[in-house]
Order: C-alpha cells, then sequence, then structure tokens
C-alpha cells in the first residue's frame, strides 16, 4: 500500500507556503548546457524532494529558485514573484535558502546563528517580535537547552539543526534545503527529515530540499523531482516515481522497488 500522509493542525502560519513556478530555465557553463530547459511547477506546502545521481543539477537548480546563482535564460517565480526582478528585501520575505558550504568562522552561540535569519526584516536590529521569532525556531527544533551554547560546541546533528533553525526564523513561505542531511548518521538524519516534515505539515510552508538517498525522498516526502543530466526525467507524487523503471532510467542502474512497512523502498541490483 502507498504511503498516506496524514496532515497535523496547523499552527501560527505567517508565512504560508507558496508555489514555485520554473518556466524554461537554463544556466550554461561554457558552450556547454548544464542546465534545462527546466519547467515545473511546485505546489504549495508539503516537501518536495529533488533526486538524482551526481551532477544531475539539483543544487544548481535550487540555487537559481534561491537567487543564489542566475539564470541564463527562462523564469522563475515564487508567490507570484519573478525572483530575477524583485527586489532583495521583498524576495527574502517569501523564500529562504540553506546551502551547503553554511558555516561561520568567528564563534557564535546558537541564538546568535538564529538571530541572522531575522536580518530581512530587522536590518540587524532585533526588536522584541524577533526576538520571539528566533524563540519559536529555537523551541521548534527542540534547541532550547542549547541556545548559548557555541556552534563548535555541538555535534554535527545538532549544528544542522541550528541551521535550519536560521532559515526558520526567516519565517518565509517557501524554504529550500541543499542536501540537509550531508554527514549526518542514520539518527540525526531520520530526526532532521522528520523536523522538515513538521515544518511543512504543523507551519504550511512549502519545503524544497535536494536528498540524495531515495528512501529517505520516498519516506519523508510528498513529491519527487527526479533530475538526470540537467533535465526533470519525472515529477510527481511518491507513488508515481517510486518505480523500478523510472528509477533505474534516472540512477542508471537496475533498481527495484518494493513494499516496505511504511511505503516503497528503492534496492540497488
Amino acid at each position: 500500500m502507498n504511503k498516506v500522509r496524514t496532515r497535523a493542525p496547523h499552527g501560527r502560519r505567517t508565512g504560508a507556503g507558496a508555489g514555485i513556478s520554473i518556466a524554461g530555465v537554463r544556466k550554461r557553463y561554457g558552450d556547454e548546457v548544464s542546465i534545462g530547459p527546466v519547467d515545473l511547477e511546485i505546489p504549495a506546502e508539503g516537501v518536495t524532494a529533488l533526486i538524482g545521481p551526481n551532477g544531475a543539477g539539483k543544487s544548481t537548480l535550487l540555487t537559481m529558485i534561491g537567487r543564489l546563482l542566475g539564470m541564463d535564460e527562462g523564469s522563475i517565480r515564487i508567490a507570484g514573484l519573478d525572483v530575477a526582478a524583485t527586489r532583495s528585501k521583498d524576495l527574502a520575505t517569501v523564500v529562504s535558502i540553506l546551502r551547503q558550504e553554511n558555516h561561520f568562522v568567528t564563534r557564535l552561540t546558537v541564538r546568535q546563528l538564529v538571530g541572522f535569519g531575522r536580518f530581512p526584516h530587522s536590518r540587524g536590529r532585533l526588536t522584541r517580535a524577533d526576538e520571539d521569532a528566533v524563540s519559536r525556531a529555537i523551541d521548534f527544533l527542540g534547541l532550547g537547552e542549547l541556545e548559548q551554547r557555541y556552534l563548535d560546541e555541538l555535534s554535527g546533528g545538532q549544528r544542522q539543526r541550528a541551521y535550519v533553525a536560521m532559515v526558520l526564523a526567516q519565517d518565509t513561505g517557501t524554504v529550500l534545503l541543499d542536501e540537509p542531511l550531508n554527514n549526518l548518521d542514520m539518527k540525526h538524519a531520520v530526526r532532521m527529515m522528520r523536523h522538515l516534515q513538521r515544518i511543512s505539515d504543523e507551519l504550511g510552508k512549502s519545503v524544497v530540499v535536494v536528498l540524495h538517498d531515495i528512501n529517505f525522498a520516498a519516506r519523508y516526502a510528498d513529491r519527487i523531482c527526479a533530475m538526470k543530466d540537467g533535465a526533470v526525467v519525472a515529477f510527481g507524487p511518491v507513488s508515481e516515481i517510486m518505480r523500478g523503471d523510472v528509477l533505474t532510467e534516472v540512477f542508471e542502474t537496475p533498481v527495484t522497488v518494493i513494499e516496505g512497512p511504511d511505503g516503497p523502498l528503492a534496492v540497488w541490483h
């Protein structure tokens, strides 16, 4: 039987999820077209996982959605705003992004780090409302007992939760995460994916996440976008993408999909 997600009652939802519309997007490197053309409509709310082999274009597409990388052709709109044309301070109220390279060399506490997520709202001067938003993000990620600890005193899993709390504090409808499970062990990877589910289910946000593990995508996402060679090969609900023929084409290795206790599982052979 297919996995069925039951949504929890929504709590406070100031940054409700927004759809992402991608039309004819290309990104060239030299004379070669590395990405595109990509045409994709990602619905508001829910967790969307971008999966595919190394070099498929997953992270590149994500960073273009977050306007950390420019596109050569096409358009991307989030909540109706043109990503390329919208002022940065306005775009930062609808979309936040956490890249793999996020790290700070200065010594910061968890609370100081999460406070950076309020910069689009506070411009560096935190108000009571900003402090409340920081506290909500810290509590949501279960970091209350660690908020005065320095980042270099935390485990990898705790530190990654702190970075996710930072983007959550930005209070945007769309949250983009590039391989948030990177370097996490199984326990912390599972906890992280459960947190991302809660961000979607309880706060009503649209979460787009780049993942390497197809089975994590199958277990915790609402839909999967499979990419290969800079193009979208398949996009849809988990049940439509978790098929042996689809995954064999995407990863260019034989894949069988079996029914596990909590939904479909991909098995390589």
